[in-house]
């Protein structure tokens, strides 16, 4: 079988790579202890893809070469943390040599050698490297490739091998790691670069490779004391751009080298992205300064990562994210600042943390009002907690939920007690939609022709039929219980004008002891919201 990329399968891949990390988020953070126990590294990792992703739009007529050089751009710009700072320049090192083959054959040597290149680039940019962290990983990894070219692999083959050497190399960190072995655990970093080559070899491949299994080891020493920050390292992370001459970064790194650790520099042609732990935080940026335009400079005071409790008398603020001019009105109208989006378009972590930091509050509820916005979210939230910004994410996975949250959210409740009535609100919300089918296919309720309107149960195909009053009807009757007190309309874009009606009537009909309330929400594809709290 002939394997080409073109820029459409890359994109895929970058967003399938995305996806994976968001998935695997909240693990790799547990699992960050080195080289500084701050929780992060999956957070960081996922953020780094993620702004890379929204930099692509692939075109029929953009070359895959050009496609990839703005996305390993974004990755540069976008790179936060230790292991994202390092995953940016294994991706700027390997990604432009498989470019090279737009419309050809995959070539395997090429695929070896632009992993070997990325190990050795990956090596190169940390100031001390070491063993059993993501270095170690990605050149057991690169290691694997040749072997699997020498022994005649094709491209399915390769992939299969590098992936299983890097799962194997990922097993073996803590032997390498005291640091690792104290707490139990692998390598924070070395797993995330696991997730992109298990998620490439199954994009290859087709073969699903499961999670592995968390590695138990028996600790040499207490796990809690391997998670503390340790006093005597330095305080502050500090990271910043940097447009510099080539010439200029080797007495950069020999600055930085001396005034803390984990320096890592990578970059090229003018653009750099510089990482590094330090006491002394005007120093490092003076460096930066001494060799070019250091820009975007972020710094992150470990202490304030750890603080292990929300304030108790700070101010508090809900970000709530809208799918539609309506439903933003009726969020705002609650007290919520809005995230602005749409049905079926992509959401942004710097739109969440821009908007969570802009609040200017202590404390900040989330409401990610959507499953597809969960990740992202989540992933908002943890960088506003590096902030300082105490952020907790509420699961409402639909609109409606949303809403019922923001209800009865009261900022005169201590801080928790807020979170588990909002939290309750959303998740007692029995919530449907319809919509209109826009190709054939099968769902769970049977197969369905363009045209079909669709009624949603619980974020599933439930009902199929031809009159949007009709399937609302089933779809609400579905809903209904015993207990039910408001039912919740929210219209959208394509809405038949009976529909509203007929469920007012039936509603006065079967149960006239709950009361109705219909508002505009402007969203598309759903012509229709229901919720029955």
């Amino acid at each position: 079988m002939k394997t080409r990329v073109s820029p459409e399968s890359f994109a895929a891949w970058a967003r399938a790579c995305t996806e994976a990390l968001g998935t695997a988020r909240a693990e790799i953070d547990a699992l960050n202890v080195f080289p500084v126990p701050d929780g992060d590294t999956g957070t960081n990792v996922y953020v780094t893809f993620e702004s890379a992703l929204q930099a692509i739009t692939p075109s029929s007529d953009e070359p895959l070469a050009a496609l990839v050089k703005r996305y390993v751009d974004a990755v540069l710009l976008g790179a936060r943390g230790n292991s994202g700072v390092i995953m940016a320049q294994f991706l700027r090192a390997s990604l432009p040599l498989v470019a090279e083959a737009d419309g050809e054959e995959v070539d395997v040597a090429r695929v070896a050698d632009a992993m070997s290149t990325a190990a050795t680039a990956a090596y190169a940019a940390v100031g001390h490297p070491v063993e059993g962290t993501i270095l170690t990983v990605a050149c057991r990894a690169a290691e694997a490739a040749q072997e699997a070219v020498a022994a005649g692999a094709d491209l399915a083959g390769l992939v299969s091998a590098v992936a299983a050497a890097a799962r194997e190399a990922l097993v073996r960190t803590p032997e390498q790691l005291d640091r690792l072995a104290r707490a139990g655990v692998v390598d924070a970093g070395g797993r995330a670069l696991v997730v992109i080559l298990d998620t490439t070899e199954r994009l290859i491949t087709g073969r699903f490779v499961p999670a592995p299994e968390p590695v138990v080891i028996v600790p040499s020493e207490r796990a809690d004391d391997a998670h503390a920050l340790d006093p005597d390292g330095p305080s502050y992370e500090v990271m910043y751009l940097l447009d510099a001459d080539d010439a200029a970064i080797p007495d950069l790194r020999r600055a930085l080298d001396a005034l803390g650790d984990s320096l890592v520099v990578v970059g090229g042609d003018r653009l750099w992205n510089v990482h590094v732990h330090v006491d002394d935080v005007g120093a490092a940026i003076e460096a930066g300064i001494a060799a070019g335009r250091p820009y975007r400079i972020s710094v992150t005071h470990f202490a304030e990562m750890t603080r292990a409790q929300a304030s108790t008398d700070g101010t508090r603020a809900v970000v709530a994210v809208a799918a539609g001019p309506g439903l933003a009105s009726l969020f705002s109208e609650a007290g919520a600042v809005v995230v602005p989006t749409s049905v079926g378009e992509p959401l942004a972590v710097s739109a969440v943390l821009d908007t969570i930091l802009d609040c200017g509050a202590d404390d900040v509820v989330v409401l990610p009002n959507s499953r597809d916005f969960r990740v992202v979210c989540d992933a908002a939230a943890a960088q506003a907690r590096e902030a300082g910004v105490h952020a907790t994410v509420i699961p409402s996975w639909t609109q409606v939920q949303g809403l019922a949250a923001v209800a009865v959210h009261d900022a005169t409740r201590p801080f928790d007690d807020d979170v588990v009535a909002m939290t309750s609100a959303s998740r007692g919300t029995q919530h449907g939609a319809i919509t209109v089918a826009t190709e054939s296919g099968m769902t769970m309720a049977g197969p369905c022709l363009v045209g079909d309107v669709l009624g949603v149960v619980d974020a599933e195909f439930s009902v199929i039929g031809h009159e949007q009053a009709e399937v609302a009807r089933l779809v609400l009757d579905r809903l209904m219980s015993g207990s039910a007190e408001l039912v919740t309309l929210v219209t959208g874009d394509g809405l038949d004008d009976d529909v509203v009606p007929s469920l007012q009537r039936w509603l006065r009909t079967r149960r006239p002891d709950v009361e109705l309330v219909a508002y505009d929400g402007g969203q598309a594809r759903y012509p229709l919201l229901l919720a029955v709290e």
